[in-house]
């Protein structure tokens, strides 16, 4: 079952967007940059598709 965010449809801050930026670059996976943010799996590929960004499958 899906974990549920208390920050449902929140807008991103820059600092969210800029360790999104940061852990992405690294190579972290998208259940640990979910945790990492608090923020959904779905809200992650949403966010990362739309700056461009490539999130790795698994590490």
């Amino acid at each position: 079952m899906a974990e549920r965010f208390e920050r449902h449809k929140q807008p991103w801050t820059p600092e969210e967007i800029a360790k999104l930026h940061t852990l992405a670059g690294k190579g972290v996976a998208l259940k640990a940059l979910a945790k990492a943010l608090t923020r959904s799996e779905e809200s992650i590929k949403l966010r990362a598709k739309a700056d461009g960004l490539k999130i790795a499958k698994l590490r």
